[in-house]
């Protein structure tokens, strides 16, 4: 049985008559009369009784006819999502991101692609580094937003660099100063992102090489968050630039080597992206740096 013939079942259900759904099909009445048939002998039972006023589905139809709806629905539908996709200029892009880019740079990139690709749908994610990356492992996400750059087989866009702040409350005794080191907050209560983020190795990895030990008293995934709870007193932390001065924190640039955070379009680099998809990084490519 193809969709066809359920297409038939389905005109044949809404005109009860054999020679008016054959016309709707543009069809033959005994073409129509003979599908019916065959389908009748594949499913085992009756499905239409027929009188002088045309044919009319009995019990066993109205089954078929409702599994049908379902059946040729379902079909159209895939059809219909898989033309999105595959069209570059209007199809769906799956993109996620990390939660501390989603006022800043997703918006700028979006804007950008907009400009050039306005029919182009995107799909967004926002959820942790490591959720992203299961997302673009399974293929629920076929691009991402990420930092640092995934190890493994994934291709890589660098698309901003973001300087790195040590940031303390108002009040704090380096508040006053235009700089200061990691050590100086040795021992201070730390304010970071949970272990496992990809800045969370980031941070470790800045503290390690300085020789700086500190106490972590609170972790929370959201680096605004970070600033507005050392912005409340309740410890310093390492954040990117633009996460500075929202609740009244002080901003001391980390001069270290390695201070900065990289962030940058991934996707599986062992599998084709579908064509809108490829459309969205070529885009991005073209505007970038962001």
């Amino acid at each position: 049985m193809q969709i066809e013939d359920l297409r038939a079942l389905l005109a044949l259900g809404e005109h009860e008559h054999v020679t008016e759904a054959a016309a709707a099909l543009g069809t033959t009445q005994p073409t129509l009369s003979r599908l019916l048939a065959r389908v009748e002998g594949e499913l085992g039972a009756r499905l239409f009784e027929r009188d002088a006023r045309g044919a009319h589905p009995n019990p066993y139809g109205e089954m078929v006819l409702t599994a049908a709806r379902d059946i040729v629905g379902r079909h159209d539908r895939l059809r219909r999502d898989l033309a999105g996709l595959l069209d570059p200029e209007s199809g769906t892009v799956r993109l996620a991101f990390l939660d501390s880019m989603a006022t800043s740079l997703v918006p700028k990139i979006l804007r950008a692609v907009r400009r050039q690709a306005p029919h182009l749908r995107v799909e967004l994610r926002q959820e942790p580094a490591h959720e992203i990356m299961r997302d673009v492992d399974s293929g629920t996400a076929e691009l991402a937003l990420v930092s640092p750059q995934p190890e493994g087989p994934y291709g890589w866009l660098p698309l901003q660099r973001q300087g790195l702040s040590l940031i303390v409350p108002p009040g704090h005794r380096l508040a006053a100063r235009r700089r200061a080191r990691l050590a100086d907050v040795a021992g201070q209560d730390l304010i970071t992102v949970p272990a496992g983020f990809g800045f969370r190795r980031l941070v470790d990895d800045l503290f390690a090489a300085a020789g700086v030990t500190v106490r972590i008293v609170l972790e929370i995934g959201d680096l605004a968050t970070v600033e507005g709870l050392v912005g409340a007193g309740l410890g310093v932390a390492v954040v990117p630039d633009q996460f500075v001065g929202a609740t009244g924190t002080h901003g001391l640039p980390v001069t270290a080597p390695g201070a900065e955070r990289v962030v940058g379009l991934t996707w599986r680099s062992d599998r084709r992206l579908t064509p809108g998809a490829d459309r969205f990084r070529a885009l991005v490519d073209q505007s970038g740096p962001f």
